[in-house]
């Protein structure tokens, strides 16, 4: 049974990337085992060391709609960005390891050509979505793939059930990105050791959402093929 998260309206394993190669994912910690990592669910962080140690079977996510629909719409967001941006996407779904730490990795939606953002998609439930909830739930995720490819501002790209679509940009922050890398070391050695993980007690600063740069567009237009959306309230939006 896939839950759902009700604060956000997502599955809580919704990152494509865990349903795409799992058995791969043993090897090495990736961006959306962060969110496990720092979380407080231990239930869910146990589960993620018995299946890096190869105990269990990753959990089968092809019956989860949730995240067979953020799979379904990667392709559609990065299109779309491309789209209203102006900007191009290399990297798509390049994983990379860490140069120094070779137990992390990430696996990249992509990268902003101009400027060596990291570019994450997601799909997200309209009824509950806000621009805070979904900058703190991927934040962990944003910041360990920043550290891993060196980039310094990340992009998230949400497309809503609701057919809208939500850029929020972001920036590396050295004091999140240290506590997150150290509690993931700590369950890499728990991994290597066969001892059992404690929640790590980490509560990495909320992202300040005034330091988080925001675009609102208006509903998706599919008729036709992609067509630009009108901002909301523009003028209240720097351009890209």
């Amino acid at each position: 049974m896939h839950a759902l998260d009700g604060r956000t309206g997502l599955a809580t394993l919704s990152d494509s990337t865990r349903a795409r190669k799992p058995t791969k994912r043993r090897y090495f910690v990736g961006g959306s085992d962060a969110r496990i990592i720092v979380g407080n669910d231990e239930a869910a962080l146990l589960r993620l060391w018995r299946e890096k140690r190869g105990e269990v079977e990753p959990e089968d996510l092809s019956g989860n709609l949730i995240v067979q629909l953020g799979l379904a719409t990667e392709e559609l967001n990065r299109r779309w960005y491309q789209a209203n941006t102006g900007q191009v996407l290399t990297d798509i779904q390049r994983r990379i390891r860490h140069p120094a730490l070779r137990w992390m990795a990430a696996t990249l939606d992509g990268r902003v050509e101009a400027t060596g953002a990291v570019f994450e998609a997601k799909f997200m439930l309209p009824w509950s979505f806000s621009e805070e909830a979904a900058a703190e739930k991927y934040m962990p995720q944003l910041q360990h793939n920043m550290w891993v490819v060196a980039a310094r501002t990340a992009v998230l790209s949400v497309i809503t059930g609701g057919g809208k679509w939500v850029e929020i940009a972001t920036h590396a922050d050295p004091l999140y990105q240290h506590l997150i890398v150290t509690a993931e070391r700590k369950f890499w050695r728990c991994v290597e050791s066969g001892e059992p993980p404690r929640l790590f007690g980490v509560e990495p600063p909320k992202p300040r959402i005034e330091a988080v740069r925001i675009r609102r567009y208006g509903r998706l237009q599919f008729l036709g093929g992609i067509c630009r959306p009108i901002p909301q309230h523009a003028a209240s939006f720097p351009g890209p």
